[in-house]
């Protein structure tokens, strides 16, 4: 069994920057891809970036550039390091295993981008 608990969310302002962190208990986390993922009200979770146990990255277009994925394997944790920030960007973002699994979705943390 694996838990992730996503935390570093908040209010910011347009061109702001955020850091969220995962960190993941349990077997299995170590040698597996990690993903971030966000749901906007109104619409479906999507995937924002992923890193795999070896380093290899890959991003949603609408962040590349701007968002940074990275693992800390001896803390079993993983950050987002959000840059330039945009309102559309608003939503709770969560953590989960690269492919995502059901049972593994924690509660997520809230990014609201506003003036």
């Amino acid at each position: 069994q694996v838990q992730f608990v996503e935390s570093g969310g908040g209010l910011v302002q347009p061109g702001g920057s955020l850091r969220l962190s995962c960190a993941a208990s349990g077997s299995g986390f170590g040698l597996s891809a990690v993903g971030w993922f966000r749901q906007a009200p109104g619409k479906q979770r999507e995937l924002v970036a992923r890193i795999a146990y070896g380093g290899y990255t890959n991003y949603a277009d609408s962040v590349k550039g701007r968002f940074t994925i990275s693992r800390d394997s001896a803390k079993n944790t993983v950050y987002l390091q959000m840059s330039s920030l945009k309102p559309e960007d608003t939503a709770v973002y969560y953590c989960n295993f690269g492919v995502p699994v059901r049972d593994y979705w924690g509660q997520g943390t809230q990014v609201t981008v506003s003036s």
